[in-house]
């Protein structure tokens, strides 16, 4: 039965809600078992799957309009839902590693010279209480993607979310919100490349960690981000073009992350690249018309993603000692510009936020 009672600001019927809150509870509680990355491959599957079936469409033979109706809602009810959606699921695995990192560290892999609450690749398996560390913050992170998309806030919900609920588990847990620098300043990479360490007693046991900690070693300088930026974002704007879905090539790149939770070194991350080329591609589109121009916007879409996730880690990830998601910080800004952009009158489409 429906109840006409709404919740405010959410919008949600209360049953809705409250079962929406249950699923959430019990996907932040998976996520915490899985472990973040791997529960995040998992989201690049669902929305592969759910982007592939609505391309295909029509063209998929004898599946009916409402079972097809039903195969177009899998990337936002599982995809980016309650069940394996970044702001639910990654962002419950983030705060599972923050909470182990000070209660289990003996958890840390062997050789790890990062903090141990930035270990995002380990599964942590059925301890009740790191599941329920993943629980509240599959919740939490429910909640503040409503309650963004309840006021209107201009940029990518579910990004929004990945981002607040990890600076929520650093102050949770005891961590600095942004840290010292060990260098000249924040955005000072140096430290990390001369390999200086010193000795952190974090969860009563004492190792050496670098002290200054860049996402990837592999994709960190500015000509390298800014590289596989146009590239990732020119081959973002190509799928949008052939296929007409803005996440298809988000779904590629968060699938390729098996290979570097697998251990397959210099893996480059680009979801939030493909996204945002996608974006330009739309923008482009509604821009120029031409598909060359197109697809040359969605490269400078990429490239200056690539470049802001990269100074937004500087800030937010180097110097503290948990995983504040880069991909997500460089989606909720380059996705808020596009927002203010198309309010502004500066873009001719919001894309996917649907402003």
């Amino acid at each position: 039965m429906q109840t006409l009672l709404q919740i405010p600001v959410i919008g949600l019927g209360v049953e809705e809600f409250l079962l929406m809150a249950i699923a959430a509870l019990a996907g932040g509680a998976l996520a915490a078992a899985l472990g973040a990355l791997p529960a995040f491959v998992f989201t690049g599957f669902a929305v592969f799957l759910g982007e592939g079936l609505e391309v295909l469409g029509g063209d998929v033979g004898g599946i009916s309009g409402i079972q097809r109706a039903a195969t177009a809602g899998i990337t936002d009810s599982i995809g980016f839902g309650m069940v394996f959606g970044p702001h639910v699921s990654f962002a419950a695995g983030v705060a599972a590693s923050a909470y182990v990192g000070k209660k289990y560290p003996e958890m840390t892999p062997e050789g790890w010279d990062y903090h141990p609450g930035k270990v995002i690749t380990e599964a942590y398996g059925t301890k009740p209480d790191i599941l329920a560390v993943g629980a509240v913050f599959g919740l939490l992170g429910m909640l503040i993607t409503q309650v963004a998309g309840g006021l209107g806030v201009p940029t990518d919900g579910i990004a929004l979310a990945v981002v607040v609920s990890a600076l929520v588990a650093r102050a949770a847990f005891g961590y600095p919100l942004v840290g010292s620098a060990a260098g000249s300043s924040l955005l000072d990479m140096s430290p990390f490349e001369r390999g200086e360490t010193k000795p952190m007693t974090d969860g009563g046991v004492e190792r050496e960690q670098l002290t200054v900690q860049p996402w990837l070693g592999h994709q960190y300088k500015w000509s390298g981000v800014t590289a596989i930026g146009i590239v990732g974002g020119v081959l973002g704007g190509f799928i949008w073009i052939e296929t007409g879905s803005v996440f298809l090539g988000y779904a590629f790149s968060a699938m390729s992350l098996l290979f570097l939770n697998l251990g397959v070194e210099r893996i480059p991350v680009t979801h939030h690249i493909t996204l945002l080329g996608s974006v330009g591609a739309v923008v482009g589109a509604a821009w120029f018309g031409s598909p060359v121009l197109t697809i040359l916007l969605a490269g400078v879409f990429g490239g200056l993603t690539g470049i802001i996730g990269e100074g937004m880690q500087r800030l937010l990830y180097s110097h503290s000692g948990t995983h504040v998601d880069p991909p997500a910080m460089a989606i909720m800004v380059a996705m808020f510009i596009v927002g203010i952009g198309y309010l502004v009158g500066l873009f001719p489409t919001s894309s996917y936020l649907g402003l």
